[in-house]
């Protein structure tokens, strides 16, 4: 499943990963790539708690990048 994140460095240098398709779900790291494997973690643990509680889960993402000479 893909799933959109976002991933910002705050005013202390952290980053901060958000899955706004999984409401709530926000992890954070010292680089980049830190707070990129630990949503990975956080989004499979709330996937996992939604099919534990049966309930909906939010359908993967399909998007395409398009280049255009600007």
């Amino acid at each position: 499943m893909k799933y959109r994140i976002l991933i910002e460095q705050d005013e202390d240098g952290v980053f901060v990963a958000e899955c706004p398709s999984l409401p709530g779900c926000i992890s954070q790291g010292k680089t980049r790539k830190e707070a990129l494997e630990n949503i990975k973690d956080a989004m499979q643990g709330y996937i996992d708690s939604l099919k534990k509680h049966k309930e909906s889960i939010p359908p993967s993402i399909q998007e395409e990048m398009v280049e255009i000479n600007a």
